[in-house]
């Protein structure tokens, strides 16, 4: 891509003369292997879009030799001018087949590209707006919000260089998972090397979102934030020993304090919308249940924002097995003495649904009739597709008061009746099911925690 930039187009180079690619084709030896870790060490100084890709990279290639031959395998292929387009697809491939590899634990990054897209085709970001993802990993949602802007729009040059260069923002707290989200947005055209915006600024933050305020609002979050429910420290004790104990983030913009991150996700997502913008993240189970903070979360976002809707998703479609999904999506208001939210929609795609990674993964047809019922258009005009009469409609609303006079204001909510309670040959796999009876055993062992915090700080 540098040589691309420098030869073929002729534009500046983002890379200095000294660490570029000529400068290494030059050498052999332990000449090579030398200038290769300068190399590394030289472009992660620094802030900008090429500082976060080679952020704290180390050289794995200890033999010259093998380093020389892995040059000239790259030289040897024909990267310029392949289109963009396929240079992105075929990155794209490599991070899903990562995520594949359990062992990698990469799966907890990549969230399964089908439902990516469908809450994008409800959200609908437009040309001028800035959108954001506080959980970025490997720029999934940053990438389908780009691509549907792109794609819906006739752009002059001042859209497409803020589309390219200022509407997108993320944050992701782990060093190699970034540099993996700043190449696929790269790869894909978004900060391109050798424009002077992308010299002095990166789309993606290598920070822990929630630590505190960015100091600027979106008009959109799109995110999945990682399915690990508390904030934790880790520190050594005087006799030596290394222990973790959960970390109550507390800032004053949030509604109460909490160790559970995805509570303090949402709290976050909340602080950091424009007046009016629009939120979809994905939750498990437990945010829509959990007493305690998790009550006090739900009332705040009930009365203070328009929470509308709510997909409820099937298990078997992440790569971190077992757990319990869902997404909502919630407009911010301007404060206001009555409550925002006047009808939460529910639609259950989990219920009687049966996905599996390799067998029946899922696919955006299977979001068709969610997209379809969710009336992006305009949302007043949704119809049920549950009632008395139709009691398989996966589709109905709840109003506020029903809400708020559920146990705990409890937002785990279904209807339709479970199949496999009935008939034991339309039980998922024994592997799914051990994987979601360790996943509840989780959550139950983190509500014990708290609990026992609770009553802790009480003493």
């Amino acid at each position: 891509m540098d040589a691309e930039n420098a030869s073929m187009l002729g534009r500046q180079s983002a890379i200095p003369e000294n660490y570029n690619w000529a400068s290494l084709q030059r050498l052999n030896g332990d000449e090579l292997e030398s200038h290769y870790r300068e190399i590394l060490t030289g472009l992660g100084q620094g802030a900008g879009l090429i500082p976060v890709i080679f952020r704290k990279a180390q050289n794995k290639i200890q033999d010259p030799a093998k380093l020389r031959r892995l040059i000239e395998l790259i030289d040897s292929e024909t990267w310029i001018g392949l289109d963009i387009d396929v240079k992105g697809e075929i990155y794209e491939g490599l991070l899903e087949k990562n995520a594949q590899d359990t062992k990698s634990g990469a799966g907890q990054y990549f969230t399964p590209r089908p439902l990516i897209k469908a809450i994008v085709d409800v959200m609908r970001p437009q040309p001028g707006q800035t959108i954001c993802d506080p959980a970025a990993g490997t720029g999934g949602f940053l990438l389908a919000a780009h691509d549907y802007i792109a794609t819906h729009n006739t752009l002059d040059r001042d859209q497409w260089n803020h589309l390219r260069h200022q509407a997108l923002h993320g944050w992701e707290i782990v060093d190699n998972t970034a540099r993996l989200c700043v190449m696929n947005l790269y790869l894909h055209g978004i900060g391109e090397v050798g424009q002077t915006s992308s010299l002095s600024h990166s789309p993606i933050h290598v920070a822990d979102s929630l630590a505190s305020h960015p100091g600027e609002y979106f008009d959109m979050v799109l995110t999945n934030p990682p399915f690990g429910k508390k904030s934790s420290v880790t520190f050594v004790t005087d006799e030596g020993e290394i222990k973790r104990e959960s970390q109550n983030i507390v800032r004053e913009d949030f509604w109460t304090s909490t160790s559970n991150k995805q509570l303090n996700f949402v709290q976050h997502i909340k602080t950091i919308l424009n007046m009016n913008g629009k939120a979809a993240v994905v939750v498990p189970d437990n945010v829509l249940f959990e007493g305690g903070a998790g009550e006090v979360v739900r009332r705040k976002l009930l009365h203070e924002c328009d929470v509308h809707t709510l997909l409820r998703l099937p298990t078997g479609i992440f790569y971190a097995q077992g757990v319990k999904a869902n997404v909502l999506f919630f407009d911010r208001k301007p404060a206001s003495e009555t409550p925002w939210t006047k009808q939460l929609w529910i639609y259950d795609l989990r219920t009687n649904m049966d996905f599996t990674l390799k067998t029946n993964p899922l696919s955006r047809e299977d979001l068709n009739e969610f997209v379809e019922c969710f009336h992006a258009d305009n949302r007043f005009e949704r119809t049920a597709t549950w009632s008395p009469s139709n009691e398989t409609g996966r589709w109905r609303s709840f109003t506020y008061e029903e809400l708020l006079a559920r146990d705990k204001v409890n937002l785990d909510i279904f209807w339709l009746r479970d199949e496999s309670l009935e008939d034991s040959t339309n039980l998922p796999s024994p592997d799914v099911l051990a994987a979601e009876i360790m996943e509840d055993l989780r959550t139950a062992l983190d509500q014990f925690e708290g609990i026992a915090e609770e009553l802790g700080e009480e003493e």
